[in-house]
């Protein structure tokens, strides 16, 4: 029976997560801002079947000629919606299995940060609060940035798995804390750069108090957390950061994604019109930058109450969470500062923050902290009415009111602009990979690749005779091999439609050679005669270091289960 307790609330939780994923129900798809994600999912499956892991090159991207998209795309999301469709299901149902699991994991993993601050009822508050946020609609169901919605759920899982190490200092909890922090890693790294500052702090008034418990153990816990979530991530980041230099991803910057054109106004965050459209400069956008009525009074409210208690000084026992509540409202007002334009001579100043194209981003920060300042709501009332009758009553029923309120205000933020009639071979057919998926993301391209510019410039996979006189005999291709059988009657070249990456290796006859990178694919020249022509997908170092460098953190997380597990044990 207290099992089954502890299970309801969950349960609770996740059912009423229904209307953020209902529309994901409906047969066919809705259109979105990143309309790849079907495609990205199949993409990643065909890859994987190929063999190729980590997957960091895909065949049909970029124009038919590959793209190592997921050597810089943070790549979480889609490794685990491919999943389902190497198993059998569709592209286009396993991508919303990938898109409704990632909206409810938030929703969970927010139940348990808020449950272990402020009990059940604000668990259930918080996370009902996180995953009806606004913001958290706008990036389902109108910028369809998936990556980003999966960062979010893995937030609180940080935050919370910090709080028990900081509780427990034990391994399992560090465990969770890196396993967390590299979720947010995988599954969007721009959200990776934003919440780590605040991490940091999070962390730091953590082992401020540890230390002054004299636990400085804990100390060491806290930021290893973070070390070992870097190294078991960094099979991905490190090779994005090194290896950026070969793409035109720099140039995403500025231009109609310059952050000097995207801050909101002040106005916006209170009530802005909900829309399908983009982010224009000044206080008109075609999309919603709504905080939340509900979330920002109740964070304000919160906030108040909590530096009333610590006024008073009567709550000694309650000390470190209403300082939690008082830094996750800095953390709140910070963030709203940030997308406002104030702050403008702060982005300025960082150049890294660039990267970020829009200050709204913050909205995702911004709904964390309310959320779990909602959560903290019905706690706090509760230190004010301790010695009432009939106490529990009047917290069930103010839980209830606010979740209740929260479905009713923000639930309809969460549809489809309109249901399109499409399956997957819609998002999956060589004239969708090869030029509608990849004219909308091809910023990973090489840097000197020439772009088409319509349909019948894409290379369609045809080999192209440069020089001389050869016949084409045989050829197999996979997504990291592109084998060639060939009869040449002369020297002669050949322009294989693959674009140039630094892991492509060409070998003729079993031997290593080099080639000649053009900007429509890769040139290699054949003397007279009958010669296998095979260009592999290989590794570079840079990638298989950091691959050690993840199986190291990985392995050296193993080793302290299985001592923290004898420690255990042998009490």
């Amino acid at each position: 029976m207290k099992s089954l307790k502890k299970i309801i609330p969950l349960f609770l939780v996740v059912i009423l997560s229904y209307w953020t994923v209902k529309p994901l129900f409906v047969s066919g798809f809705f259109p979105i801002h990143d309309d790849t994600q079907v495609s990205r999912v199949f993409e990643m499956a065909k890859s994987l079947k190929d063999g190729m892991f980590p997957v960091r090159w895909v065949e049909d991207l970029g124009f038919g000629y590959g793209y190592p998209i997921f050597n810089f795309y943070a790549p979480l999301s889609y490794y685990f919606g491919s999943i389902f469709n190497l198993i059998g299901f569709d592209p286009l149902t396993a991508t919303k299995i990938m898109m409704g699991f990632g909206i409810i994991l938030a929703g969970v993993f927010m139940y348990f940060f808020a449950k272990e601050l402020f009990g059940d009822i604000g668990g259930i508050v918080a996370a009902l609060f996180y995953m009806y946020a606004p913001y958290h609609g706008v990036d389902i169901y109108v910028r369809g940035d998936v990556s980003e919605f999966w960062a979010y759920a893995f937030i609180p899982l940080v935050f919370y798995s910090l709080w028990k190490v900081y509780k427990n200092s034990n391994w399992i909890f560090l465990i969770i804390a890196s396993l967390g922090y590299a979720g947010v890693i995988l599954s969007h790294n721009l959200t990776a750069m934003m919440v780590t500052p605040f991490l940091l702090f999070y962390m730091l008034f953590l082992g401020v108090i540890s230390y002054k418990q004299k636990r400085r153990n804990t100390i060491f816990y806290l930021f290893l957390s973070l070390i070992f979530g870097v190294l078991i991530s960094s099979f991905y980041w490190l090779p994005a950061l090194s290896e950026m230099r070969y793409t035109n991803v720099l140039s995403q910057i500025g231009g109609g994604a310059n952050f000097l054109d995207h801050f909101v106004c002040l106005p916006q965050l209170w009530s802005s019109p909900w829309g399908y459209g983009g982010s224009a400069s000044g206080c008109v956008d075609g999309l919603s930058f709504m905080i939340g009525k509900l979330h920002i009074l109740v964070s304000i409210i919160v906030f108040i109450l909590a530096m009333i208690l610590l006024v008073r000084k009567r709550n000694k026992e309650n000390i470190e969470k209403l300082l939690i509540i008082i830094l996750f409202f800095l953390g709140f007002a910070l963030s709203i500062i940030l997308i406002l334009d104030i702050s403008k001579s702060l982005w300025q100043a960082v150049p890294l923050m660039a990267f970020f194209q829009y200050p709204w981003r913050f909205l995702l920060m911004i709904s964390f902290f309310a959320s779990i300042l909602a959560g903290s709501f019905v706690w706090i009332i509760s230190l004010f009415i301790a010695k009432m009758n009939n106490k529990n009553l009047y917290l069930y029923c103010l839980g209830a009111f606010l979740v209740v309120v929260s479905l009713l205000l923000n639930s309809k933020f969460f549809a489809a602009q309109t249901i399109l009639n499409n399956d997957s071979s819609y998002y999956t057919n060589d004239t969708a990979l090869e030029w509608s998926i990849s004219k909308i993301s091809h910023e990973y391209m090489p840097k000197n690749f020439l772009i088409p510019k319509n349909l019948n410039e894409i290379s369609t996979g045809v080999i192209k005779i440069e020089s001389g006189n050869l016949k084409i005999n045989k050829l197999e291709k996979t997504t990291q091999s592109y084998k060639v059988v060939v009869n040449a009657l002369t020297p002669s070249s050949i322009l294989i439609p693959i674009a140039n990456f630094p892991s492509w290796r060409l070998s003729i006859d079993g031997r290593k050679a080099s080639f000649i990178a053009r900007n429509s694919g890769i040139e290699v020249a054949v003397s007279s005669g009958v010669h296998a022509v095979s260009l592999n997908f290989i590794q570079t170092p840079i990638e298989k270091f950091s691959n050690l460098v993840s199986l190291a953190g990985i392995g050296i997380l193993l080793i302290g289960i299985i001592l923290s597990g004898k420690k255990h044990y042998g009490k």
